[in-house]
């Protein structure tokens, strides 16, 4: 409960002093970044791949929301990648084997991520079962069923209206899936920094037994944030079949990860009553601006990844000695 007391702490101006400190860090990472990688290529800068970053992240952002949530709590969900894959096939399938109105499958596709996260809160509280153990059985089946629906097939060629969800972008720089993600993610900050249940995931996060002693309903609010979770996977779902004009159902395959690392980089704390979405949001872009400017340095994908998971490494190390100093 430390660490909660610790996010309470202001100046008299009403500056959130731990906030700030837990921001800047990312922040400030996130300006390095930007400024190496305009000095190295003459592309970085450029208002296209500005647009491009925007993209790129959106479904990386969308999951990361969700994520936070479950972090936060002192959860950890491994099966939205494979969520987002399933939710994606169950649209195509609803709309093109079934004859569903695409606006009705949409509707579906989110249910569907909704339903597995719902199943992933169930094992964690009423099965009992480690959140690592519950998500990684989750990711399991749900990847399997993604692959059942089609017999590993993907659905191609949606409706015109569809794809310009992820194309079209309204004012000149803004499409519809980047403006879905910048309103889930100012709700979902408004919620957790100021609503009684946000605030309520925090407590449960620094000390689950003691949030229960205090009234909250600790395994209903479990089961709501790992079915938000889903549900977000879902919406992601929609989000990337809009921009790759198919469902896949490979798709995914490692988001969970990314989305883990972005959380962290961010700020949130593995142990659970640590985190922000604005935080995300800057973990969300570091991974972005790192994949695409070494993308157009024309660095290896393979090298690519071992250089997030040195990002990664150092961001859980920095918490960890945080912590410890705390």
């Amino acid at each position: 409960m430390s660490e909660i007391s610790e996010q309470a702490v202001t100046k008299p101006g009403g500056i959130n002093i731990s906030f700030v400190k837990k921001i800047s860090g990312p922040l400030v990472g996130l300006i390095i970044l930007c400024v190496f990688f305009s000095l190295t290529s003459e592309y970085f800068l450029s208002a296209r791949n500005g647009l491009n970053v925007l993209d790129q992240i959106t479904v990386l952002g969308i999951l990361a929301i969700g994520m936070t949530l479950v972090i936060v709590i002192g959860g950890i969900d491994l099966s939205v990648g494979s969520v987002l894959a399933f939710s994606m096939m169950m649209m195509g399938v609803m709309e093109r084997q079934l004859g569903l109105p695409l606006g009705l499958a949409i509707v579906v596709g989110v249910l569907t991520g909704a339903l597995c996260g719902l199943v992933s809160g169930l094992l964690v509280t009423v099965a009992k079962l480690p959140a690592f153990i519950a998500t990684l059985a989750v990711m399991s089946a749900t990847r399997g069923l993604a692959n059942i629906l089609t017999e590993g097939k993907q659905i191609v060629g949606y409706p015109e209206w569809f794809t310009s969800l992820a194309t079209v972008r309204q004012f000149g720089f803004l499409s519809m899936t980047v403006a879905t993600f910048i309103v889930i993610a100012i709700v979902a900050a408004l919620i957790l920094k100021y609503r009684p249940a946000g605030r309520n995931l925090f407590a449960i996060g620094g000390n689950p037994e003691v949030a229960r002693l205090a009234g909250i309903k600790v395994n209903r609010a479990t089961c709501i944030v790992y079915a938000i979770s889903g549900a977000l996977a879902g919406i992601a779902a929609v989000a990337f079949a809009a921009r790759l004009d198919s469902s896949q159902p490979s798709a995914g395959l490692g988001y969970e990860l990314d989305t883990i690392a972005a959380v962290v980089i961010g700020g949130a704390s593995l142990s659970g009553g640590v985190g922000s979405i604005s935080g995300t949001v800057i973990g969300v872009f570091i991974i972005g601006v790192l994949r695409n400017g070494l993308n157009l340095l024309g660095v290896s994908p393979f090298v690519q990844q071992v250089l997030i998971g040195i990002v990664i490494a150092a961001a859980v190390t920095f918490d960890t000695l945080g912590r410890k100093r705390r």
